[in-house]
């Protein structure tokens, strides 16, 4: 099964995670796709495959004899799709050749290469898109298809290789992707996401992130006899997203630049809550941001009464302050783009990948593309070529 047949089919399997529940994975559907892929890499020749309670999948390639010694790798993916728009009942579409002009994703929704630069770089390629009622879930579908395809080739080509290890995880859009991830059991020298978008790209450094939730407590009173009486929760919360730097939002920021975006948002009189992801590449900036937070919710509660409540959870930290100058995996990624006549380059990733939170932990785990495009949304799309491409260079890898 090509890679791109792949992701097609994992495409249609409903995998969102859910930022606000507390469960392990936070939504149980995520099972559905670990339980095929379990299947898949067990008939493909992958050995000690399991997914465990928590909805890691993993399985390993064990070394060709005579290279026991040779540096052991690692390749990881996600599960889970963003919550930001549905991944139910995911429709792929696949152009063909595409030429440039504007893509109808339904009588609503279109794309172009102006308003999505990344197309502009797809002219001929055979693009995957959705009906334009989903997202498609390349992010991190493709890098799941793109590593089983390299393995599938690798098995079968009899080739000799050091020792792999493979894992797909859940709740990485949420976060939470490593939490419970058993690096004990993962033993490598080193390892590569494949969760980003360009090919060119080996990514090391990432935004530190948080999550903050922001709750207001109102009075409600019948607004008859509210006259000094009624503090309505969602003026509150309107008033509190107000007094947040007004440019420092994802629509104004670029490259290490940080920012506050709000994610979710809802309210009554009684009482509301404003859900918000902070970002930045300077752990001091994001030291401040947070700080910024629960100043605003400070001179509120001054102003109000003890009404407003922020409550921050840290996500996951710059992964270049974690890799001490070691720049193997770097280094060892980019020779193997060049050797696929891929010029590699080296930028900020405006986001983070579980593998952030495991180089903190001390597995040194850049991030490589996967040649999708618009994550996060209904112009998501991938490139089959690109794809396939990716699947040369993780085969160069392991050489």
């Amino acid at each position: 099964m090509k890679a791109y047949e792949r992701l097609i089919k994992y495409a249609k399997i409903y995998t969102t995670s859910d930022p606000t529940s507390e469960i392990v994975p936070s939504t149980k559907r995520q099972f559905d796709l670990a339980h095929i892929l379990v299947d898949e890499m067990k008939e493909i020749g992958i050995q000690d495959v399991r997914v465990d309670e928590n909805c890691y999948v993993y399985g390993v390639i064990p070394a060709t004899k005579g290279y026991e010694d040779k540096y052991s790798i690692g390749f990881i993916a996600h599960m889970d799709t963003a919550s930001e728009i549905t991944g139910a009942n995911v429709k792929c579409k696949v152009i063909s050749n595409y030429d440039g002009n504007t893509i109808h994703l339904n009588e609503e929704y279109s794309m172009s290469k102006e308003e999505f630069p990344a197309l502009a770089n797809c002219v001929g390629d055979d693009l995957i898109v959705t009906d334009g009622t989903t997202l498609l879930g390349a992010d991190d579908k493709a890098g799941i298809a793109i590593i089983l395809e390299a393995m599938e080739q690798l098995i079968q080509s009899k080739k000799e290789h050091g020792f792999i290890a493979v894992a797909f995880t859940p709740d990485e859009e949420v976060g939470r992707g490593v939490e419970n991830f058993e690096l004990d059991k993962f033993s490598v020298d080193y390892a590569f996401t494949i969760d980003g978008d360009r090919i060119d790209s080996v990514d090391y450094e990432t935004f530190n992130a948080a999550q903050a939730v922001v709750t207001f407590e109102g009075t409600s009173i019948h607004p008859g006899d509210a006259k000094d009486r009624m503090v309505n929760a969602s003026l509150l919360a309107m008033e509190y997203a107000s007094s947040l730097p007004k440019k420092q939002t994802p629509s104004h920021t670029q490259g290490r630049q940080g920012f506050y975006h709000l994610v979710g948002m809802e309210g009554i009189c009684e009482d509301a809550k404003l859900t918000y992801i902070i970002r930045n590449h300077s752990k001091q900036s994001f030291i401040s941001q947070k700080q910024k937070m629960q100043a605003v919710a400070d001179k509120m509660n001054e102003k109000y009464g003890n009404r407003v409540h922020v409550v921050i959870r840290d996500q996951y930290e710059n992964m270049r302050q974690y890799m001490h100058g070691d720049m193997r995996s770097v280094n060892k990624a980019k020779y193997a783009l060049r050797q696929c006549n891929v010029t590699p380059i080296s930028t900020p990733i405006r986001g983070g990948t579980d593998g952030a939170m495991l180089t903190a932990r001390g597995l040194i785990c850049p991030n490589l593309g996967t040649g999708s495009f618009n994550h996060h949304g209904r112009f998501e799309f991938a490139s089959i070529q690109k794809m396939e491409k990716m699947v040369e260079i993780v085969l160069k890898i392991v050489e």
